[in-house]
């Protein structure tokens, strides 16, 4: 993994989880962003697209579950319920569940360009830890 060296690897296999839990159900374009020198509150951002507003739902639900299973808690959950773009805080990790048109307008990955990406390539096929 070509990850920033100063992620932790409790937060590469957060992420690891988060973005196999997405792909299983049909997310597309995963960007991580290294947050942690802009942002005060977490150390990375995974932002990910779904087609529908019920596909963004069942995306945040799935990563939710695996996150949740795994251990980490959850500890605020926005947007759910219109299905547009849904932000689930886990502490280190923030995730962004966009409909691709709420995507399109906010473009976070413009908005924090100067953060470094964290490749997440491998995830899907890599074990999670």
């Amino acid at each position: 993994m070509n990850a920033v060296a100063n992620q932790t690897s409790e937060l590469l296999a957060e992420l690891r989880t988060a973005v196999r839990a997405a792909d299983a159900k049909g997310a597309t374009a995963p960007v991580a962003l290294d947050v942690a020198e802009q942002f005060g509150y977490a150390d990375a951002f995974l932002i990910l697209t779904g087609s529908v507003e019920r596909n963004v739902q069942a995306i945040s639900d799935s990563i939710e579950d695996a996150l949740n299973e795994s251990g980490v808690r959850t500890i605020r959950r926005e947007g759910r319920e219109s299905g547009r773009w849904v932000l689930l805080d886990f502490g280190d990790l923030i995730v962004h569940v966009f409909h691709q048109e709420e995507r399109d307008f906010y473009q976070l990955e413009r908005l924090w360009q100067d953060c470094p990406l964290i490749d997440t390539s491998d995830m899907i096929d890599t074990p999670a830890a």
